[in-house]
């Protein structure tokens, strides 16, 4: 129970900074975007 108990809160802290890495990357690319204000066109 106590491999258990601890692969749990493994799969939490995971879920956790995964999340935390995939919100800042969606902030970075709005400030890029709002920075550049359209004027590159990237394809």
């Amino acid at each position: 129970m106590a491999f258990f108990s601890s692969a749990v809160t493994v799969l939490q802290t995971l879920v956790i900074a995964i999340g935390a890495g995939l919100g800042i990357w969606g902030v970075v690319n709005l400030l890029e975007g709002y920075g550049n204000d359209n004027r590159a066109t990237r394809s």
